[in-house]
């Protein structure tokens, strides 16, 4: 979680509140670039902020921010209809302390929902990538008189067995098997 408001003292405030709920908290900014900042060295998170920053407000900060980010809105109620930006929860001022962990317990809960179906999807392979894997399964096809599919089992196997990828256990045979 990363805390965003232009007061420090506010995000400071916020901050130990939701560290004795039991939060992790690992930036406390006071402005939106603080914040980009402080995202980018993350790969996903929430960020309970404010509406207004010394240099810009929360829906400028959405657009900086990746899709893996959620944000937590706090503001008076006056300012919610503008808030109709994707992935972005609104809590009312005065801010209730069970609303705000409610709200994050469930934030989190489908963060890591999304994370859990990030996992499920392959990562699709460069072109590099897929050329070293053609490269080693034509050698092992030569050399050990191996047929497409064997080839492509073996590299599969050898790189289940080693814990390694299969460009890297491609990259393995190649060094081998050309010396």
């Amino acid at each position: 979680m990363v805390v965003v408001f232009s007061n420090h003292d506010d995000a400071v405030k916020i901050r130990n509140l939701l560290v004795r709920q039991g939060f992790s908290v690992v930036a406390v900014c006071t402005t939106g670039a603080q914040a980009i900042q402080a995202a980018e060295r993350l790969s996903d998170g929430i960020i309970v902020c404010g509406y207004k920053y010394s240099d810009m407000i929360y829906r400028q900060l959405r657009e900086y921010l990746r899709d893996e980010f959620e944000m937590l809105l706090v503001a008076s109620h006056h300012l919610w209809s503008e808030c109709s930006t994707e992935n972005v929860i609104c809590l009312g001022m005065p801010l209730k302390v069970n609303e705000l962990t409610d709200t994050l317990e469930m934030m989190e809960n489908s963060m890591a929902r999304k994370r859990k179906q990030r996992k499920l999807v392959p990562r699709e392979r460069s072109e590099d990538e897929k050329k070293l894997i053609l490269e080693a399964k034509a050698l092992l096809m030569e050399r050990n008189n191996m047929t497409e599919e064997d080839a492509h089992r073996y590299i599969q196997k050898r790189s289940m067995d080693s814990k390694s990828n299969m460009v890297d256990m491609a990259k393995s045979i190649l060094s081998i098997m050309r010396d």
